[in-house]
């Protein structure tokens, strides 16, 4: 029996750059993983990536799930166009892009190339506040993160 591996992930801030989270559902073998995180200050693109890449090392680091197919949705047109389209020039163009400036979020970028690369991942994007209900959820559980992450800060 193939495994497969469903993950919906999202991230937000409050401003551009803000304080921001990221969070992901990852479903599989009937089992639901659900992981948030919270930065001070930050922008959406970065936690939109690291919201999948939290995801895919979650994937990884479960033996269980060794050669599962997955997919990934989000809502992010940066994400799923960057690491379908965009990455292989960069990569090719030693992370610059075609105008010769050097890719933005380079790190999260080469995190996730090296993670998902060893992975049979499907990358699938859906519209953001559009009802989606696993999107939502993301959504709803980056509110909660970056609300407690400011309470804690006081």
């Amino acid at each position: 029996m193939s495994r497969t591996v469903e993950i919906w992930a999202d991230g937000g801030c409050q401003g551009n750059p803000g304080p921001g989270a990221w969070a992901f559902v990852l479903e599989a073998d009937g089992t639901r993983v659900q992981r948030s995180g919270f930065e001070r200050a930050t922008t959406n693109n970065r936690m939109e990536l690291v919201a999948v890449t939290e995801a895919l090392r979650e994937t990884a680091g479960r033996p269980d799930l060794a050669g599962a197919g997955i997919t990934v949705t989000t809502d992010s047109q940066y994400v799923q166009k960057g690491i379908t389209q965009w990455i292989h020039s960069w990569v090719r163009n030693g992370w610059r892009t075609s105008g010769k400036a050097p890719v933005k979020n380079v790190d999260l970028w080469t995190a996730l190339w090296e993670l998902s690369r060893g992975m049979r991942v499907r990358w699938e994007w859906v519209m953001g506040h559009a009802g989606h209900e696993m999107n939502e959820a993301c959504h709803s559980m980056v509110e909660q993160a970056i609300r407690e992450g400011l309470k804690r800060q006081g």
